[in-house]
């Protein structure tokens, strides 16, 4: 597992709580807050673009458990 530095949590009112990391070779992450283990990777863009699609509404049925 590589070695992440993750950010607080990020709470959105009435969802889940997610934390974005990093690694020392550049690489992005992001988990739901307390799940680190079970984290998504990709580019740092990449990351970013699917965080603002979530807080637009337009992954809502993404996030369903």
């Amino acid at each position: 597992m590589p070695e992440i530095t993750w950010e607080e949590p990020y709470c959105a009112e009435g969802s889940a709580c997610y934390r974005i990391g990093v690694d020392g070779g550049g690489n992005s992450y992001i988990a739901i807050a307390g799940r680190e283990d079970a984290y998504l990777t990709d580019s740092a863009d990449a990351l970013r673009q699917l965080i603002r699609d979530i807080k637009a509404g337009k992954a809502d049925h993404l996030l369903a458990d």
